[in-house]
């Protein structure tokens, strides 16, 4: 559903545009905002509304041992969550709890990650690419594990 990567920044009062590519998809499945909430990785995750509902599920699925281990996950996950419906320019406004887990102050690169979409502040993502890259090229097969 999303894929890219793109470099926006957000303005003074806390506001971000959303790739017009990004905002399409939503809107053809009938949706006008996206849930955002921290991630254990240091980003933001945006999720349309049915794949939080689905997310929500999976983690109340989890077995009683994965819920106890996971109970300071879940607080986070939860705490931080919020709905940002777009306003009428294709924005929507990132509150400070979630910039400042993210580290992000002005400049950020939103990626498509399949269901999902991630924001970065424009040097941790620096960072997490530069990791990443060393990551897979220490793997050469792991793109046919894929299938690609």
């Amino acid at each position: 559903m999303f894929y890219g990567q793109f470099a926006y920044a957000i303005d003074e009062k806390g506001r971000l545009s959303v790739p017009a590519k990004f905002r399409d998809a939503l809107l053809s499945h009938d949706t006008a905002m996206l849930l955002l909430t921290a991630h254990p990785a240091g980003c933001i995750v945006a999720y349309p509304s049915k794949e939080w509902q689905a997310r929500q599920e999976r983690i109340e699925a989890a077995g009683e041992e994965v819920q106890d281990m996971g109970a300071n996950f879940k607080r986070m996950y939860y705490a931080f969550a919020t709905d940002c419906p777009f306003d009428r320019l294709g924005r929507i406004l990132v509150p400070q709890l979630l910039r400042n887990h993210a580290g992000i102050e002005k400049n950020v690169v939103i990626l498509g990650v399949n269901k999902k979409i991630e924001i970065w502040s424009e040097k941790a993502w620096a960072d997490v690419a530069k990791k990443a890259a060393k990551e897979v090229e220490a793997q050469p097969n792991l793109a046919s594990r894929f299938g690609l």
